[in-house]
């Protein structure tokens, strides 16, 4: 049997094993007459009228009727039937009409719904009414998946039509209701959102369609929370940007940047400031036992080559011993990963010190290590730079910039390094966090455009003396990041 696929919803048009057919357009319009039948036998004198547009009811031209539309009968059936395997006269058939004084030839169209797309459609949405929401939302998609435009186009506001036109427009309209509250019980308001939309423009009146889109943008903002930028990257992975504490990501990895002799002291603020981030990391994350933190940093860095030791006499306090900046040591800690990198050098002074080319090849240096020791979890990084570690050169916007660069940079070449960049900026710093310029940045930069650190003005400097107020990441008595 030949694959034969009617099509009118939206233009009308005829497939026959994937090939379409030329119909002239009478003849496309006697095919649309026998679909708006639902499979009803109609009369030669009806089909007639209907498709010429003619009341002609004379007894003389009852021949010249019949023999009209045989003609478009017989085009329509060798375009059916090309091979002449017999399926026109199984899909398209020739019946008596005995509802007339007289028996009148009628003719029926006969297809089943994998034939015809409305009544596939149809059958569709009345099944995923009952459905559960996943195979609801599935079926939905799929029937209006087959609408191209307004039913039975080629018939337009005939009555023969018009029964079947608005039983069909109807089903649309529940279908694409019904979508919507599918997807938002399955928490996918984002693929709701689309048919919303599409719906307010049409009906630009409805108070409805109106309330339920607004509805539906108020969730996905509510869905967002802390969220204040979502893009995806090249390669799977989404930038992401939110307002909130480092420390609260708790289905993170997290980037928390040290100095390069890795002190962890908070004694009386000496070395370490305990509001800064390493501060807070021995008192989230290892119940303020700085001994065990330590241990397992220390453990860590013995895969690592030292620079130097500082003599006692130089440096009394905290650790002497220096690693080249941009060494990064992974700390499980509850499943997850901490990554304590090296971006600043603490001086004798105690004072943590760096610059714009100092954190991006830190940076540069801590994304490897995130790829092979990160599990592929989400990665989140606090604004580092922006606290006490005296990087002047840059304000928060440029750092937020040089991150991002950095990372898109290394994921063109380790694309599977995490699945989502999370950068985490304190309530406080977004007054002076410029997002929109990150916005441009991103809408504006090729994807596949080398990353250097010298572009988009990052590290070039502004003469920002941003130096943070004490939540940051480094320092020590008298720079604490």
């Amino acid at each position: 049997m030949a694959r034969i696929r009617v099509s009118v919803l939206g233009p009308a048009r005829l497939e026959v094993d994937g090939v379409p057919a030329r119909l002239t357009p009478l003849t496309t319009r006697l095919l649309v007459r026998l679909v708006a039948a639902e499979g009803e036998p109609v009369p030669v004198r009806r089909l007639h009228r209907d498709v010429w547009a003619l009341d002609d009811d004379g007894p003389r031209q009852s021949q010249r009727r019949r023999n009209e539309v045989q003609k478009r009968v017989l085009e329509l059936r060798r375009a059916l039937d090309p091979a002449q395997r017999g399926d026109a006269a199984r899909v398209l058939r020739t019946e008596q009409s005995l509802a007339a004084p007289v028996p009148e030839t009628a003719y029926r169209l006969v297809l089943g719904p994998e034939e015809l797309d409305s009544s596939e459609f149809t059958d569709l949405v009345n099944s995923a009414l009952l459905a559960a929401p996943a195979s609801a939302a599935d079926r939905l998609a799929a029937a209006l998946a087959l609408v191209r435009g307004r039913p039975l186009v080629e018939a337009g506001d005939e009555d023969f039509a018009r029964p079947l036109v608005r039983r069909l427009a109807a089903l649309h309209e529940t279908a694409r209701r019904q979508l919507i509250r599918s997807r938002m019980e399955l928490g996918r308001h984002d693929l709701a959102l689309p048919v919303a939309e599409r719906m307010a423009r049409e009906r630009p009146d409805d108070q409805d369609v109106a309330d339920l889109l607004g509805a539906l943008r108020a969730r996905l903002r509510e869905r967002h929370g802390r969220e204040l930028l979502r893009q995806p990257f090249p390669g799977g992975t989404d930038l992401v940007v939110v307002r909130g504490d480092l420390f609260d990501q708790a289905d993170a990895n997290l980037v928390v940047g040290f100095t390069d002799t890795f002190d962890t002291a908070t004694e009386q603020d000496l070395v370490i400031s305990r509001e800064s981030v390493q501060g807070q990391l021995v008192q989230r994350l290892f119940g303020g036992e700085r001994r065990l933190l330590d241990d397992r940093i220390q453990a860590g860095l013995r895969a690592f080559t030292p620079l130097r030791t500082e003599r006692p006499q130089d440096k009394p306090r905290g650790r002497r011993v220096r690693y080249p900046l941009g060494t990064t040591v992974p700390l499980a800690v509850d499943g997850r990963r901490v990554f304590a990198v090296a971006y600043s050098r603490l001086g004798n002074d105690l004072v943590a010190r760096s610059a714009p080319a100092d954190l991006r090849a830190s940076l540069d240096a801590l994304w490897p290590a995130v790829a092979r020791y990160g599990m592929y979890k989400p990665v989140a990084v606090a604004l580092v730079g922006s606290g006490l570690a005296r990087i002047v050169e840059l304000d928060r916007t440029q750092l937020l910039l040089m991150i991002v660069e950095s990372f898109a940079a290394h994921c063109r070449r380790e694309p599977t390094t995490a699945p989502e960049l999370r950068v985490v900026i304190r309530p406080a710093d977004l007054e002076r966090t410029d997002l929109s310029a990150l916005g441009t940045y991103l809408r504006t930069s090729p994807p596949a455009r080398a990353l250097t650190g010298t572009s988009t003005d990052v590290g070039a400097g502004t003469g920002g003396q941003d130096t943070g107020a004490g939540a940051g990441e480094g320092g020590g008595a008298h720079g604490r990041r």
